[in-house]
C-alpha cells in the first residue's frame, strides 16, 4: 500500500510564518499546496489570489492545487494555468459550459478537476468525468475552514471511487473539508487519495506541523 498525498490548505496557515512553512513543506516533499481562491460571490468569503500563487510557487516550486471558488471561471483560468504542474479545480455549476472549461485547462497544459459540493450527486457530474484528472470532494460547504463533516459525504467518496474503478477512469480523488484525525481513516478507506489538510489535522495547534505531516503519512491507502 502507498501513503496518501498531502495538500496543506494554505488558507489555514499563519501568514506571518509562511516562509518557514514553505521551507518545511519543501523538506518534507509535500505533494501539493492547496490554494483556495474565493471571490465573495460564489462563496461569501474572500481569500488569496494570483499574486499569492506567484509568490509561493516561485519560492517553493511545489505544485499548486488551485481550487477556484469563483464565478466567470474561464476568464481567470489562463492566469492560474501559468504554474507548472498545477491542477486547477472549479465548481461546474458556475460554468455555462463545464466541458469547455475543462478542455480550456487541459489546452493550457494543466491537470483539470472539478469540485463537488455536498449536495451534488454522481449523476449530476457523470458526463464530465471523462474530461477530469481530479475530483475534489467537498465534505463541508465551501467557503470557510473549521466546519463539521456533512453526513453522507464519506459514502459519496466510496460511490465515486467505485464508479471510477468500474469504468477504468484515471481520476484521483481529493477530499476537502474536516479532514480530521477521526475522519482521515474513513476518507482513505472510502477511496480518497489526496487529503486537503487544515485546522482539524495538519494545523491542529496541538502538535508541531512537521510531526503531523508524518502522522498523516502513517495512514495508508487501501489496495487498488
Amino acid at each position: 500500500m502507498n501513503a496518501c498525498k498531502i495538500a496543506p490548505s494554505l488558507m489555514c496557515v499563519d501568514f506571518l510564518e509562511l516562509r518557514n512553512y514553505l521551507d518545511m513543506f519543501v523538506r518534507k516533499k509535500i505533494d501539493y499546496l492547496h490554494v483556495d481562491i474565493m471571490d465573495g460571490h460564489y462563496v461569501p468569503n474572500f481569500t488569496l489570489g494570483i499574486n499569492f500563487c506567484e509568490t509561493i510557487f516561485k519560492y517553493s516550486g511545489i505544485p499548486l492545487d488551485i481550487h477556484l471558488m469563483i464565478e466567470d471561471v474561464d476568464r481567470y483560468v489562463p492566469e492560474f494555468a501559468k504554474f507548472d504542474n498545477a491542477v486547477i479545480c472549479f465548481h461546474p455549476e458556475v460554468s455555462y459550459h463545464p466541458i469547455r472549461s475543462l478542455e480550456l485547462i487541459k489546452s493550457l497544459g494543466r491537470k483539470a478537476g472539478i469540485a463537488i459540493d455536498p449536495a451534488v450527486s454522481l449523476e449530476q457530474i457523470r458526463y464530465l468525468l471523462p474530461y477530469v484528472d481530479m475530483l475534489c470532494v467537498m465534505t463541508v460547504n465551501p467557503g470557510y475552514a473549521g466546519q463539521k463533516l456533512i453526513s453522507g459525504t464519506i459514502d459519496k467518496i466510496r460511490e465515486l471511487s467505485g464508479y471510477i474503478k468500474t469504468n477504468k477512469l484515471k481520476i484521483e480523488i481529493e477530499v476537502d473539508g474536516n479532514v480530521s484525525w477521526k475522519n482521515i481513516p474513513l476518507m482513505l478507506e472510502a477511496g480518497a487519495g489526496i487529503l486537503v489538510a487544515g485546522t482539524s489535522s495538519l494545523f491542529d495547534g496541538i502538535n508541531p506541523v512537521d510531526e503531523n505531516i508524518e502522522k498523516i503519512r502513517t495512514q495508508q491507502l487501501k489496495p487498488v
